[in-house]
């Protein structure tokens, strides 16, 4: 992709009036200023960005003073937030950092008036590109437009010391490679094993973020088999490099669903996904879909099939049927006689049941007891064996055989 093209992309795209008046007024005060990283990589994709990034030349408290509203977002980084015509306009100076001391954060950061010192410090080429609205000019000193033409992810510079600044940087590769649907450069891709170290200090927080985003991508197979192959999932999940990837690309695109796919085969689900910082919902659902995973046999019972659907919960069977078709294990004869059940709406749990739990201590003619419960539970086993037992009449005919208490 030439500049001439670039341009034609940006030409046949509408930046949002907000954006290009925040770029025009930094400008018109004598400024640098450019559209940079993800809007510019997507403008030049032909895809619409999610949101637009400003860089400039101006200080932040230059900023501040040309603007009417402007939040301290990230000030101590060079980060405020422009508020134009009620649209949220991110503009940072532009800015080099020092040397990286923990694999996480540099150690201070220094403003620039350079644009291409900017780009140098970014992560990816693809990342490291600049778009001047006012001159119509592609800044793109590290090749990301032809790298995006070669649908490559490729380090900025030295992925060795990419990789050692920031150790989520390993991850976004993968997550960009999957997402984009792009293959990973061979040197950048082999600096990621050599700085697994870097990537062990990264919080898990910042990890999930990128995981999510993999696993709900077309391509997650791709990205969980890049993870496996460049040693990242061993060190975030090893419970999972053993798991079947293509299983969990035929699951649609769910985050609990296909986290129950992935952790098919593993113990202890619940404490593997809360390891993970999801919430604590999406650990019980996940939980709840591994530990129920096992169907009925196809020529079970109808009075088996209830059981099941009781233990499982009636909201939690379309869910558990994806799971068994995305591992290979549905049967379409079962599946059918499952969902003739679900449709007949048979009593599946003690609160379908025609009688409360008042009305079964009346019928027992006892207070608030364990004995309550049980009876309750005898009940249910009744109704699931045979549904239209379910009438306060035959219920009650049904306690008149439980013993009461001496």
């Amino acid at each position: 992709m030439n500049e001439q093209h670039a341009i034609a992309r940006f030409e046949q795209f509408t930046v949002p009036a907000p954006v290009r008046t925040v770029v025009e007024a930094l400008v018109q005060a004598g400024h640098q200023a450019f559209l940079v990283g993800g809007c510019v990589r997507d403008v030049l994709r032909g895809q619409p960005p999610k949101d637009f990034d400003v860089a400039t030349s101006a200080r932040p408290e230059q900023v501040q003073r040309l603007f009417r509203r402007v939040i301290p977002t990230g000030i101590e980084h060079g980060t405020v937030t422009v508020v134009q015509d009620k649209a949220h306009v991110e503009v940072t100076t532009f800015r080099a950092e020092a040397e990286y001391l923990d694999g996480r954060r540099p150690s201070k950061v220094e403003f620039h008036t350079d644009i291409e010192a900017d780009l140098s410090r970014r992560d990816f080429t693809i990342n490291a590109m600049a778009f001047d609205l006012v001159a119509k000019k592609l800044v793109d000193p590290f090749g990301g437009a032809a790298d995006l033409s070669a649908r490559l992810v490729r380090c900025v510079r030295s992925a060795l010391e990419r990789f050692l600044e920031d150790g989520l940087r390993p991850m976004r590769a993968v997550r960009f490679a999957t997402v984009l649907g792009f293959e990973i450069e061979p040197g950048t891709e082999a600096a990621i094993g050599q700085t697994l170290h870097v990537f062990r200090k990264v919080a898990t927080e910042r990890v999930n973020q990128e995981f999510t985003k993999m696993l709900l991508s077309p391509r997650v197979a791709t990205g969980l088999e890049l993870s496996r192959r460049t040693g990242l999932l061993a060190e975030f999940l090893p419970e999972a490099v053993a798991a079947d990837f293509a299983a969990v690309a035929r699951a649609r695109e769910d985050l609990t669903l296909r986290l129950s796919v992935l952790l098919a085969g593993a113990n202890g689900a619940y404490e593997l996904v809360h390891r993970l910082k999801f919430p604590n919902k999406v650990a019980t659902d996940v939980a709840h879909l591994v530990a129920h995973q096992a169907l009925p046999e196809p020529a079970a019972s109808d009075v088996a099939l209830r059981r099941w659907l009781s233990k499982v919960r009636l909201e939690a069977a379309e869910p558990v049927l994806e799971l068994a078709r995305a591992l290979g294990r549905a049967d379409p004869t079962l599946e059918g006689r499952l969902r003739a059940q679900i449709a007949a709406r048979p009593p599946l749990t003690t609160k379908a049941l025609a009688l409360n739990g008042a009305q079964v201590m009346e019928a027992l003619g006892v207070g608030p007891s364990p004995l309550v419960g049980q009876a309750t539970a005898f009940l249910l086993e009744r109704v699931l064996e045979e549904p239209s037992l379910n009438t306060p009449e035959a219920l009650r005919r049904l306690l008149e055989g439980v013993p009461r208490p001496g």
